[in-house]
Protein backbone atom coordinates (compact mmCIF):
# COMPACT_ATOMS: atom_id res chain seq x y z
CA UNK A 1 0.00 0.00 0.00
CA UNK A 2 2.80 2.43 0.87
CA UNK A 3 4.53 1.88 -2.48
CA UNK A 4 1.28 2.46 -4.36
CA UNK A 5 0.53 5.59 -2.37
CA UNK A 6 3.92 7.09 -3.22
CA UNK A 7 3.37 6.95 -7.01
CA UNK A 8 3.36 10.42 -8.55
CA UNK A 9 -0.06 11.41 -9.83
CA UNK A 10 1.49 12.71 -13.07
CA UNK A 11 2.77 9.24 -13.97
CA UNK A 12 -0.70 7.69 -13.81
CA UNK A 13 -2.06 9.74 -16.69
CA UNK A 14 -5.01 10.98 -14.60
CA UNK A 15 -5.32 14.74 -14.46
CA UNK A 16 -5.98 16.44 -11.13
CA UNK A 17 -9.42 18.01 -10.68
CA UNK A 18 -9.84 21.62 -11.76
CA UNK A 19 -9.38 24.29 -9.10
CA UNK A 20 -12.04 27.01 -8.56
CA UNK A 21 -9.83 29.43 -10.49
CA UNK A 22 -9.60 27.00 -13.40
CA UNK A 23 -13.35 26.47 -13.43
CA UNK A 24 -13.93 30.24 -13.40
CA UNK A 25 -11.58 30.74 -16.34
CA UNK A 26 -13.24 27.94 -18.29
CA UNK A 27 -16.71 29.43 -17.71
CA UNK A 28 -15.47 32.90 -18.70
CA UNK A 29 -13.92 31.57 -21.91
CA UNK A 30 -17.08 29.64 -22.83
CA UNK A 31 -19.28 32.67 -22.13
CA UNK A 32 -17.03 34.86 -24.28
CA UNK A 33 -17.21 32.43 -27.22
CA UNK A 34 -20.99 32.10 -26.97
CA UNK A 35 -21.37 35.88 -26.73
CA UNK A 36 -19.34 36.37 -29.91
CA UNK A 37 -21.42 33.75 -31.74
CA UNK A 38 -24.71 35.28 -30.54
CA UNK A 39 -23.59 38.77 -31.54
CA UNK A 40 -22.60 37.62 -35.03
CA UNK A 41 -25.85 35.70 -35.60
CA UNK A 42 -28.07 38.52 -34.31
CA UNK A 43 -26.32 41.16 -36.43
CA UNK A 44 -26.50 38.89 -39.48
CA UNK A 45 -30.26 38.34 -39.11
CA UNK A 46 -30.92 42.03 -38.55
CA UNK A 47 -28.62 43.07 -41.40
CA UNK A 48 -30.17 40.65 -43.89
CA UNK A 49 -33.72 41.71 -43.01
CA UNK A 50 -32.79 45.36 -43.48
CA UNK A 51 -31.34 44.44 -46.87
CA UNK A 52 -34.67 42.89 -47.82
CA UNK A 53 -36.46 46.06 -46.67
CA UNK A 54 -34.10 48.21 -48.78
CA UNK A 55 -34.58 45.95 -51.81
CA UNK A 56 -38.35 46.17 -51.46
CA UNK A 57 -38.29 49.97 -51.29
CA UNK A 58 -36.39 51.29 -54.30
CA UNK A 59 -33.16 49.27 -54.32
CA UNK A 60 -34.30 46.01 -55.91
CA UNK A 61 -32.14 46.52 -58.99
CA UNK A 62 -29.18 48.02 -57.10
CA UNK A 63 -28.03 44.88 -55.28
CA UNK A 64 -24.75 46.37 -54.02
CA UNK A 65 -26.49 49.41 -52.56
CA UNK A 66 -29.21 47.30 -50.94
CA UNK A 67 -26.53 45.31 -49.11
CA UNK A 68 -24.56 48.42 -48.13
CA UNK A 69 -27.57 50.38 -46.88
CA UNK A 70 -28.11 48.45 -43.57
CA UNK A 71 -24.56 49.41 -42.53
CA UNK A 72 -25.74 53.03 -42.21
CA UNK A 73 -27.94 51.84 -39.34
CA UNK A 74 -26.21 48.93 -37.59
CA UNK A 75 -22.71 50.44 -37.56
CA UNK A 76 -23.93 53.23 -35.29
CA UNK A 77 -24.48 50.57 -32.63
CA UNK A 78 -20.92 49.23 -32.99
CA UNK A 79 -19.34 52.70 -32.98
CA UNK A 80 -21.35 53.82 -29.95
CA UNK A 81 -20.54 50.69 -27.95
CA UNK A 82 -16.80 51.10 -28.65
CA UNK A 83 -16.91 54.75 -27.54
CA UNK A 84 -18.78 53.76 -24.38
CA UNK A 85 -16.06 51.18 -23.67
CA UNK A 86 -13.36 53.83 -24.10
CA UNK A 87 -15.17 56.24 -21.78
CA UNK A 88 -15.68 53.52 -19.17
CA UNK A 89 -11.96 52.72 -19.12
CA UNK A 90 -11.31 56.44 -18.52
CA UNK A 91 -13.90 56.49 -15.68
CA UNK A 92 -16.19 58.98 -17.37
CA UNK A 93 -19.57 59.03 -19.17
CA UNK A 94 -19.79 59.74 -22.91
CA UNK A 95 -23.36 60.86 -23.58
CA UNK A 96 -22.63 61.26 -27.30
CA UNK A 97 -21.71 57.57 -27.51
CA UNK A 98 -24.86 56.62 -25.60
CA UNK A 99 -26.88 58.72 -28.08
CA UNK A 100 -25.30 56.90 -31.03
CA UNK A 101 -26.21 53.50 -29.57
CA UNK A 102 -29.74 54.63 -28.80
CA UNK A 103 -30.28 56.09 -32.26
CA UNK A 104 -28.75 53.14 -34.09
CA UNK A 105 -30.62 50.49 -32.12
CA UNK A 106 -33.90 52.39 -32.21
CA UNK A 107 -33.66 52.79 -35.98
CA UNK A 108 -32.70 49.13 -36.43
CA UNK A 109 -35.63 47.86 -34.37
CA UNK A 110 -38.08 50.27 -36.00
CA UNK A 111 -37.03 49.46 -39.56
CA UNK A 112 -37.01 45.70 -38.93
CA UNK A 113 -40.54 45.87 -37.51
CA UNK A 114 -41.81 48.29 -40.18
CA UNK A 115 -40.39 46.07 -42.92
CA UNK A 116 -42.92 43.36 -42.06
CA UNK A 117 -45.68 45.50 -43.55
CA UNK A 118 -49.21 46.31 -42.49
CA UNK A 119 -51.93 43.88 -41.47
CA UNK A 120 -49.36 41.23 -40.52
CA UNK A 121 -49.69 38.79 -37.66
CA UNK A 122 -48.39 40.02 -34.28
CA UNK A 123 -45.88 37.20 -34.11
CA UNK A 124 -44.32 38.42 -37.37
CA UNK A 125 -43.50 41.74 -35.69
CA UNK A 126 -41.99 39.91 -32.72
CA UNK A 127 -39.81 37.77 -35.00
CA UNK A 128 -38.60 40.91 -36.81
CA UNK A 129 -37.79 42.73 -33.53
CA UNK A 130 -35.84 39.90 -31.85
CA UNK A 131 -32.60 40.06 -33.95
CA UNK A 132 -31.85 43.79 -33.45
CA UNK A 133 -32.67 43.59 -29.74
CA UNK A 134 -30.49 40.49 -29.36
CA UNK A 135 -27.69 42.21 -31.30
CA UNK A 136 -27.79 45.18 -28.90
CA UNK A 137 -27.75 43.03 -25.75
CA UNK A 138 -25.14 40.56 -27.04
CA UNK A 139 -22.77 43.28 -28.23
CA UNK A 140 -23.16 45.12 -24.92
CA UNK A 141 -22.33 41.92 -23.02
CA UNK A 142 -19.27 41.40 -25.25
CA UNK A 143 -18.03 44.94 -24.55
CA UNK A 144 -18.56 44.38 -20.82
CA UNK A 145 -16.33 41.28 -20.90
CA UNK A 146 -13.68 43.16 -22.87
CA UNK A 147 -13.81 45.98 -20.29
CA UNK A 148 -13.38 43.53 -17.40
CA UNK A 149 -10.38 41.92 -19.13
CA UNK A 150 -8.69 45.25 -19.82
CA UNK A 151 -9.35 46.45 -16.26
CA UNK A 152 -7.66 43.34 -14.85
CA UNK A 153 -4.65 43.85 -17.13
CA UNK A 154 -4.39 47.51 -16.11
CA UNK A 155 -4.54 46.71 -12.38
CA UNK A 156 -1.97 43.90 -12.46
CA UNK A 157 0.38 44.88 -15.28
CA UNK A 158 2.17 47.85 -13.61
CA UNK A 159 5.07 47.39 -11.23
CA UNK A 160 4.51 43.70 -10.65
CA UNK A 161 7.36 41.79 -8.98
CA UNK A 162 9.04 38.89 -10.81
CA UNK A 163 7.19 35.54 -10.85
CA UNK A 164 7.57 33.64 -7.60
CA UNK A 165 8.61 36.75 -5.63
CA UNK A 166 6.07 38.33 -3.33
CA UNK A 167 6.54 41.91 -2.18
CA UNK A 168 6.26 42.17 1.63
CA UNK A 169 3.40 44.34 2.80
CA UNK A 170 4.68 44.94 6.37
CA UNK A 171 8.07 46.12 7.67
CA UNK A 172 10.41 43.34 8.76
CA UNK A 173 12.11 43.72 12.15
CA UNK A 174 15.38 41.86 12.62
CA UNK A 175 17.09 41.60 16.02
CA UNK A 176 20.86 41.79 15.92
CA UNK A 177 22.72 40.63 19.04
CA UNK A 178 25.87 42.42 19.99
CA UNK A 179 28.87 40.12 20.38
CA UNK A 180 29.92 39.42 23.94
CA UNK A 181 33.38 40.44 25.08
CA UNK A 182 35.66 37.50 25.70
CA UNK A 183 36.21 36.94 29.42
CA UNK A 184 39.69 36.62 30.81
CA UNK A 185 40.65 33.18 32.01
CA UNK A 186 43.05 32.23 34.74
CA UNK A 187 45.91 29.99 33.71
CA UNK A 188 45.43 26.45 34.79
CA UNK A 189 47.49 25.23 37.67
CA UNK A 190 49.23 22.60 35.59
CA UNK A 191 49.78 24.91 32.62
CA UNK A 192 53.32 25.59 31.52
CA UNK A 193 54.63 28.99 32.61
CA UNK A 194 55.67 31.43 29.95
CA UNK A 195 59.46 31.85 30.15
CA UNK A 196 60.81 35.26 30.97
CA UNK A 197 62.58 37.22 28.29
CA UNK A 198 66.32 37.63 28.59
CA UNK A 199 67.45 40.65 30.59
CA UNK A 200 69.56 41.82 27.67
CA UNK A 201 66.44 42.86 25.77
CA UNK A 202 66.02 46.62 26.33
CA UNK A 203 62.80 48.25 27.56
CA UNK A 204 61.41 44.96 28.82
CA UNK A 205 60.41 44.69 32.43
CA UNK A 206 60.61 41.34 34.19
CA UNK A 207 57.30 39.53 34.40
CA UNK A 208 55.41 40.19 37.57
CA UNK A 209 53.66 37.65 39.68
CA UNK A 210 50.47 36.50 37.95
CA UNK A 211 47.39 37.87 39.63
CA UNK A 212 43.87 36.55 39.28
CA UNK A 213 41.67 39.21 37.70
CA UNK A 214 37.93 38.80 37.82
CA UNK A 215 36.28 39.75 34.60
CA UNK A 216 33.58 42.38 34.87
CA UNK A 217 30.16 41.10 33.85
CA UNK A 218 29.15 42.12 30.36
CA UNK A 219 25.50 42.93 29.77
CA UNK A 220 24.28 41.43 26.56
CA UNK A 221 21.54 43.45 24.88
CA UNK A 222 19.90 43.33 21.51
CA UNK A 223 19.02 46.22 19.26
CA UNK A 224 16.03 45.99 16.95
CA UNK A 225 16.80 47.20 13.47
CA UNK A 226 13.71 48.20 11.50
CA UNK A 227 14.27 47.39 7.84
CA UNK A 228 11.33 48.83 5.91
CA UNK A 229 11.12 47.26 2.49
CA UNK A 230 9.39 49.56 -0.01
CA UNK A 231 5.77 48.57 -0.66
CA UNK A 232 5.02 47.86 -4.33
CA UNK A 233 1.66 49.12 -5.62
CA UNK A 234 0.64 47.44 -8.88
CA UNK A 235 -2.26 49.84 -9.47
CA UNK A 236 -1.35 53.16 -11.09
CA UNK A 237 -3.97 55.08 -9.09
CA UNK A 238 -2.58 53.60 -5.84
CA UNK A 239 0.93 54.66 -6.90
CA UNK A 240 -0.28 58.19 -7.57
CA UNK A 241 -2.12 58.50 -4.24
CA UNK A 242 0.88 57.08 -2.33
CA UNK A 243 3.16 59.64 -3.97
CA UNK A 244 0.92 62.47 -2.73
CA UNK A 245 1.71 61.47 0.86
CA UNK A 246 5.39 62.19 0.25
CA UNK A 247 4.99 65.68 -1.22
CA UNK A 248 4.16 67.55 2.01
CA UNK A 249 3.50 64.64 4.43
CA UNK A 250 -0.21 65.40 4.82
CA UNK A 251 -3.35 63.42 4.10
CA UNK A 252 -4.29 64.06 0.41
CA UNK A 253 -7.83 65.35 0.03
CA UNK A 254 -10.33 64.01 -2.52
CA UNK A 255 -10.01 67.15 -4.65
CA UNK A 256 -6.25 66.93 -4.65
CA UNK A 257 -6.30 63.25 -5.62
CA UNK A 258 -8.80 63.75 -8.47
CA UNK A 259 -6.78 66.70 -9.82
CA UNK A 260 -3.63 64.56 -9.84
CA UNK A 261 -5.53 61.68 -11.51
CA UNK A 262 -6.84 64.03 -14.21
CA UNK A 263 -3.35 65.37 -14.88
CA UNK A 264 -2.03 61.81 -15.19
CA UNK A 265 -4.82 60.75 -17.56
CA UNK A 266 -6.44 58.36 -15.04
CA UNK A 267 -9.88 59.95 -14.98
CA UNK A 268 -11.45 62.07 -12.24
CA UNK A 269 -13.61 59.62 -10.27
CA UNK A 270 -13.85 60.63 -6.61
CA UNK A 271 -14.93 57.15 -5.54
CA UNK A 272 -11.89 55.64 -7.28
CA UNK A 273 -9.60 58.11 -5.52
CA UNK A 274 -11.08 57.43 -2.08
CA UNK A 275 -10.93 53.67 -2.64
CA UNK A 276 -7.27 53.91 -3.64
CA UNK A 277 -6.52 56.01 -0.55
CA UNK A 278 -8.14 53.34 1.62
CA UNK A 279 -6.01 50.61 0.05
CA UNK A 280 -2.84 52.65 0.60
CA UNK A 281 -3.70 53.22 4.29
CA UNK A 282 -4.50 49.53 4.74
CA UNK A 283 -1.09 48.51 3.42
CA UNK A 284 0.81 51.24 5.28
CA UNK A 285 -1.07 51.96 8.53
CA UNK A 286 1.49 54.55 9.65
CA UNK A 287 0.18 56.93 6.97
CA UNK A 288 -3.00 57.46 9.02
CA UNK A 289 -0.91 59.45 11.52
CA UNK A 290 -0.22 62.16 8.92
CA UNK A 291 -2.13 65.42 9.58
CA UNK A 292 -4.88 66.52 7.27
CA UNK A 293 -3.11 69.86 6.79
CA UNK A 294 0.12 71.56 7.91
CA UNK A 295 -0.47 73.83 10.90
CA UNK A 296 0.16 77.50 10.15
Amino acid sequence: MSAAAGVDARSTGVEAPLTPVGVERAITALASVLTVVLTAVAFWLSYEHLQEVAAAHGMAEAVARSWAWPATVDLFIVIGELLILRASLAHRVDWWAIGLVTAGDGASIGLNVAGVGQDADALNYVVAAVPPVAALLAFGALMRQVHAYLARRASTGVGTPPPGVEAPSTPVTISVDRPTAPSSMEPAGGAEQVPELPAAVPDVEPASTPAAVEAAPVTVSSTAVDLCTPVVYPNRVDQLVRALYGTDFTQPSTTRMTQAMTAAGLGASESTARTARGRVKAREPHLTDFPTAIAG
